[in-house]
């Protein structure tokens, strides 16, 4: 299996602790930090998943979700999407957008883990 992770994150200090953590655990990690050119970065970075921040400059997070999931073969692509708006609107949202998981800023390293793991397994068992 291919452990190819996507970060697409424009905090320097939330990319590295993300980066650091994953690769520690044998994934692959690339990382953009622009909302404008997230969607073309994901599309060529063929990746397992996706960690995507709601809130980045140029497009927004739910933005890039739903061009993601008008691409021929990405519709399925886990997309973890992180955000310091965790209200109930801000989680229905990002549903409706196709968002496969939703976790509020802060977070524990062991959470976003997990979810990585967890996504990647549930993707690979369709």
């Amino acid at each position: 299996m291919s452990r190819h992770v996507v970060l697409i994150e424009d905090e320097p200090n939330i990319t590295e602790a993300i980066r650091f953590l994953l690769q520690r655990d044998g994934w692959t990690v690339e990382s953009h930090a622009d909302g404008a050119s997230a969607t073309d970065f994901i599309h060529n970075s063929k990746p397992n998943i996706v960690i995507l921040d709601l809130m980045l400059p140029g497009k927004s997070g739910l933005d890039v979700v739903r061009e993601v999931r008008d691409l021929d073969g990405l519709e399925d692509l886990p997309v973890l999407m992180l955000t310091a708006r965790g209200q109930l609107k801000d989680r229905e949202m990002a549903e409706k957008a196709g968002v496969t998981r939703f976790m509020t800023k802060p977070f524990s390293n062991a959470e976003v883990l997990t979810a990585v793991r967890d996504l990647c397994a549930q993707a690979e068992q369709r």
